[in-house]
């Protein structure tokens, strides 16, 4: 598949990271590292995946979501996937995962700018 990249806001003491492009095997590795690399850095309260960019997603795409949300879970924090295309929503469903982890239809930073913010910052990572 192509390249993925990411770009993510900073509100308050929230994280919303959205993905653009096919979370895949491939891709997913690296995202996985610069997701990662953010969350110990900004050690946020809740994460906001927004995977409204997502028109495919594998089962690394499932693994990468449980990766966050364990490693949320360890900071205490939580994890909330937010505007998934139907297809990707699909897959969310018939794998359980909506049991696990808050599945959203709408712009959940809103929900996250009702919080005190710290600043807001805004960046896009290229990954291959």
């Amino acid at each position: 598949m192509g390249k993925a990249t990411f770009t993510y806001e900073e509100t308050g003491y929230f994280l919303r990271i959205k993905i653009h492009g096919d979370i895949d095997h491939h891709s997913a590795v690296a995202i996985r590292a610069g997701m990662d690399s953010l969350l110990y850095k900004i050690r946020p309260r809740r994460l906001y995946l927004d995977l409204s960019a997502v028109d495919f997603m594998d089962s690394s795409g499932l693994g990468l979501i449980m990766g966050r949300y364990a490693l949320m879970k360890e900071l205490g924090g939580d994890v909330v996937v937010c505007d998934p295309c139907a297809g990707v929503e699909r897959i969310i469903k018939l794998a359980g995962l909506e049991r696990v982890v808050r599945v959203e239809r709408k712009d959940a930073i809103k929900t996250a700018a009702q919080d005190k913010p710290r600043g807001k910052k805004v960046r896009k990572e290229a990954l291959k």
